[in-house]
């Protein structure tokens, strides 16, 4: 795959890893990285550390769920979560597969279609000079309105509400629908931080028009 020049703000790296994490992602990281060929059906983009992908692995057992988080100490996170003490993948987690890297490299040279896009607490920026930082913009979105399937829907959680606005405006200029639909507060460690000191997190439902 040719290596583009894509921008990504957020953090690669952290505290060092344990012996058992850097084996984990130097030998069984490569045996997950997503395959065209395989059925993919569901995308978490910055999983942090994978609470809610293993939950999906368990909720859509027949289904391949793809974590795409470029912060090596969250994809070690994952790894070790799904892994015995073997460092072999737990049977329950057979499903999952992760790209250790931004997610708009694989988007812009794959043909993957999903029915289910999640996005839960992305980094708010909320600092007006950082505001080209955020992830979630028209650009963006319409790049993942193109790897829906049929019928899907891209899942959007925040609890910063500046942001949620901010979103909503971007879905504004884009080829997708926003629908009104109640979700159950998903509860992750980034979620339980409520860093923006909010009552609860605001969702989004997004689908193509057509």
């Amino acid at each position: 795959m040719e290596k583009q020049e894509i921008r990504t703000f957020g953090r690669r790296h952290g505290k060092k890893l344990s012996e058992r994490k850097s084996f984990l992602v130097e030998k069984v990281l490569p045996g997950l990285i997503p395959n065209e060929s395989e059925s993919n059906d569901i995308l978490e983009i910055g999983f942090g550390a994978g609470e809610h992908v293993r939950e999906l692995a368990h909720e859509f057992p027949n289904k391949i769920i793809i974590g795409a988080e470029p912060f090596v100490n969250g994809v070690a996170a994952l790894l070790s979560a799904i892994c015995d003490e073997k460092n072999q993948i737990k049977s329950e987690y057979k499903n999952i597969r992760i790209w250790p890297d931004d997610v708009r490299l694989m988007l812009n040279n794959t043909k993957f279609k999903f029915s289910e896009i999640w996005i839960l607490h992305p980094d708010p920026w909320p600092k007006a000079r950082h505001e080209k930082r955020r992830l979630l913009n028209s650009d963006f979105l319409n790049l993942l309105a193109n790897n829906l399937a049929d019928n899907g829907k891209i899942i959007i959680g925040t609890d910063h509400w500046g942001y949620y606005d901010w979103i909503c405006e971007q879905v504004s200029k884009t080829n997708l629908l926003q629908n009104d639909s109640e979700i159950e507060i998903i509860r992750t460690r980034y979620q339980e931080k409520n860093m923006a000191q909010t009552s609860e997190p605001k969702y989004l439902i997004l689908t193509n028009k057509n």
